[in-house]
């Protein structure tokens, strides 16, 4: 089968694969019809995320139909339309009984203090081959994988794979109140999603900082206020939007690979080499006794936070992976019943034939290119 293959750092290439097998009874294997590119991608693929295995298939998002199945595995039926869940859970540890399902002490293989497993990963995360691939090995299926009703779409469920569930999770831990003011820094995937879900709590007020011309439009599209930080300050506008108050709640949509960085940094924030510029405007900028949401991804090897700038504003953080199957139901739910639409964040589709050249549009950032989905051979 085809699947895009990590080499090395810089060097992904789309090449032929073994099909994958069922190695335990608790296994599954799903014909995906529809995968996607995320933002945490790029960081395995720059290098900025390390310990990436050569010849790990890449990706952690997938929508498919069920091939084969495990005997343990007696929620399904092969022919079953599922949605796959990014982080892999097991469903019966002390965590997963609790949701913190990207905590699970059994799904990662090197242990239960080993961290949050997941599809597509470095060798710290399993690994696990990933799903930008004509199929895919599900490991504890009956868990993570969620059946899709008729009501929605495959274009509509690859949204719900990972992105929604993950910008959804940044809304709850921000604890976002009827009336909040609310700024979300990064307007990519995630950052919308944060947004859209922000205003499913009851947000008041939203405020979107970026500096693509493309993404704030979706952000004001959307709703939210715009602040354009290659234009303005955005702790200074923020102040000023908000009767000198700042926002009640700031999330944090960006992380490693921010795009500005802080004064005298590379332009890259280089992981322990200093605080990512975001850090330092959602401390500045949120009010007293605000929450700081951060669900942009971050590499165990940074180190620095503003920390006596927090503790000085009595702020409450919060921050992880995000622990899908926790929402992933409830999201289709709403998406089922026309609530909400995800299908407004997709902008570009394309074969999997053409990832490699999609992985290149979408690093440079071009216009239009904001979460890009790849359809299989076939769909």
């Amino acid at each position: 089968m085809k699947a895009l293959v990590f080499h090395k750092v810089g060097d992904i290439r789309l090449d032929d694969v073994a099909e994958p097998k069922l190695k335990k009874t608790s296994d599954a294997i799903v014909r995906l019809t529809k995968s996607a590119i995320c933002g945490t991608d790029l960081h395995m693929v720059r290098g900025t995320v390390t310990g990436m295995k050569e010849g790990t298939i890449l990706g952690h998002e997938g929508v498919g139909v069920v091939e084969e199945l495990g005997a343990a595995v007696r929620n399904f039926s092969v022919g079953d339309r599922v949605v796959i869940t990014s982080t892999i859970a097991c469903g019966s540890c002390p965590y997963c009984r609790a949701g913190e399902f990207s905590q699970c002490d059994n799904a990662n293989p090197h242990g239960a203090r080993a961290g949050t497993a997941f599809f597509g990963g470095p060798q710290s995360s399993g690994p696990f081959d990933g799903m930008q691939a004509e199929k895919v090995r599900v490991p504890f299926a009956n868990v993570n994988m969620v059946r899709l009703p008729e009501e929605v779409s495959d274009d509509q469920a690859i949204l719900l794979s990972d992105i929604f569930p993950t910008g959804f999770m940044a809304a709850k831990n921000a604890e976002i109140k009827a009336g909040n003011l609310v700024a979300v820094f990064g307007c990519g995937p995630v950052g919308l999603f944060s947004i859209l879900s922000a205003k499913l709590l009851g947000a008041g007020r939203l405020f979107a900082v970026d500096r693509l011309a493309d993404r704030l439009s979706k952000a004001r599209d959307l709703g939210a206020e715009t602040i354009d930080f290659d234009r303005e300050d955005p702790v200074e506008a923020l102040q000023k939007l908000t009767g000198g108050i700042g926002p009640d709640r700031v999330i944090d949509a960006v992380g490693v690979d921010a795009e500005h960085p802080s004064p005298g940094r590379p332009k890259h924030w280089e992981p322990g080499h200093g605080p990512s510029q975001v850090f330092d405007w959602a401390v500045k900028s949120v009010a007293k006794a605000g929450t700081f949401s951060i669900i942009g991804v971050y590499p165990g090897t940074a180190r620095d936070f503003p920390i006596g700038a927090a503790m000085e504003k009595n702020l409450t953080i919060k921050m992880g992976n995000c622990n899908h199957r926790r929402y992933v139901e409830r999201l289709i739910e709403l998406v089922a019943s026309g609530t909400v639409d995800p299908l407004e964040i997709l902008t570009q589709k394309k074969p999997l034939a053409s990832a490699v050249e999609a992985y290149e549009a979408f690093d440079r950032r071009e216009a239009g290119w904001i979460k890009v989905e790849l359809e299989a051979p076939g769909a």
